[in-house]
């Protein structure tokens, strides 16, 4: 399309410069709202496009920016998230080294979180959004990773779109997660010593114990994978700034979400005081991620292109359900001490 005439549909245009591969254009609007909105939208799809005021006049920014993805950091952090997780792993099984089990666990876990992040992914590309593969993070937790990530660039076209991306990850990642513990509940195990720290359950998981008539007191590492997909699960839909369930909530009740993301730090650290004084429990895990959501909390999220137009009953009934789900996925109580 001819730039400069796609945009004289919406505005009048009585000067233009162009600034390294910046095109600011002078403009005054000669379309409704609704109208610019959606040239806002077009226009996200090849640059990074801004509106805004500028010494009293209405500037239009495009931005030509050309990303080439480097694939070669997310093979390497891939391989070195899989190292970390499979040496992790393998100490999962006893006294010795099992190579072959944490190879297990460790293809387990990253399909879990591989499978949140490419339901992210595919999402954001259906709304042609500029979005990369995921960036594994190795790191020496429980589990041998801080999880993964992807990056977004550019605008958010709308609500709808805020809302697919947000919501297609923990709803990917919950079914890997439960394929996973399927699985893992099929293979023998044995520990073959004293577990020194115990595990609680989620309702979500509990019904695919009782699905399986599961009876032993001990279950295989892969196993182990789908809870850990179910646990992220839930830490990821709580409705806090920039987290999945912070896009889903900000696409489903607009701006009244801040409110909401500022509350829901307040009931974690309340929960995780109550869990260590009324429970002696010596567990902070809730009040760590009550102070970690407080920061995310304290971000604004970032406001769709198309702030108008509702996401559709269909999508709110979707939503309604993401929160159940991740509720389901709730553990009171991650880890205690064994007795």
């Amino acid at each position: 399309m001819n730039l400069r005439e796609e945009i004289g549909r919406y505005f009048k245009i009585y000067s233009e410069e162009k600034i390294g591969n910046t095109l600011r254009f002078y403009v005054v609007p000669v379309a409704s709202d609704v109208e610019i909105r959606r040239l806002l939208q077009m226009l996200s799809q090849e640059y990074e496009v801004a509106l805004r005021y500028h010494y009293g006049e209405i500037v239009l920014e495009l931005r030509k920016v050309e990303v080439k993805e480097n694939y070669i950091i997310n093979i390497l952090l891939f391989i070195a998230t899989f190292a970390t997780t499979t040496l992790v792993g393998s100490t999962f099984y006893g006294k010795e080294i099992d190579l072959i089990g944490g190879l297990a666990f460790s293809t387990a876990i990253m399909f879990v979180l591989g499978s949140h992040e490419m339901g992210h992914y595919f999402a954001a590309r259906r709304w042609k959004m500029k979005t990369s593969l995921p960036y594994f993070i190795p790191f020496p937790t429980i589990i041998g990773t801080l999880g993964a990530v992807i990056r977004h660039r550019g605008a958010i076209p709308s609500r709808k779109a805020l809302f697919d991306v947000g919501v297609s990850g923990p709803l990917t990642g919950i079914v890997a997660s439960i394929i996973v513990v399927i699985i893992g509940l099929q293979i023998p195990f044995e520990l073959k010593i004293e577990p020194t720290l115990c595990i609680g359950t989620p309702p979500i998981f509990d019904v695919i114990l009782y699905i399986f008539n599961y009876q032993r007191e001990v279950i295989h590492p892969v196993a182990f994978a789908g809870w850990v997909g179910f646990f992220v699960t839930f830490l990821n839909m709580l409705p806090v700034g920039q987290l999945d369930g912070g896009h889903v909530m900000r696409a489903m009740v607009g701006e009244a979400s801040e409110t909401i993301s500022k509350f829901i730090p307040l009931i974690l650290i309340a929960y995780g005081v109550y869990i260590m004084k009324t429970l002696n429990q010596p567990n902070t895990i809730w009040l760590f991620w009550g102070v970690i959501t407080f920061f995310f909390s304290m971000q604004r999220h970032p406001k769709p292109i198309d702030d108008e137009t509702p996401i559709g009953l269909e999508r709110y009934i979707l939503g309604v359900f993401a929160f159940i789900l991740a509720l389901l996925c709730f553990t009171p109580v991650p880890f205690s001490s064994c007795p």
